[in-house]
């Protein structure tokens, strides 16, 4: 990830951080999260890019040689078979540099969050 002294304010700010080649792989995912999720607020948590509804949804980022996508667990395990690819931690997922980013997967784990974000909303309107 980016090392900066100033505090990143958007994520139009936190892309232009970085190299044209991975510029161009970060507005790729952030329209994808966008498409998948219309209504989601872009915001800076952790320094780090990510889409909220009522929770936050994903977080994205750049590293040296790969570009982590953060959406919690349960996508994970959920999509563990079109994932076996790619390196996975408990909520992390890394798409190396030097390959194409999975969009239509990226596009899945998305609205997949989103569901779970608009049932865990659901919950706690019924109580």
């Amino acid at each position: 990830m980016i090392s900066t002294k100033n505090k990143i304010e958007n994520i139009d700010e936190y892309i232009s951080n970085f190299p044209k080649k991975i510029q161009i792989k970060l507005e790729q995912i952030r329209k994808t999260i966008r498409k998948a999720a219309p209504d989601a607020k872009e915001v800076i948590s952790y320094q780090m890019p990510a889409f909220k509804m009522n929770g936050v949804l994903v977080y994205f980022a750049a590293f040296k040689n790969h570009i982590g996508f953060f959406p919690t667990s349960s996508p994970i395990k959920k999509f563990s078979k079109e994932l076996s690819s790619y390196e996975t931690r408990k909520g992390t997922i890394k798409f190396p540099l030097d390959k194409k980013i999975p969009l239509n997967l990226i596009t899945k784990i998305t609205k997949f969050r989103l569901k779970e974000d608009l049932e865990k909303q659901m919950k706690k309107k019924e109580k």
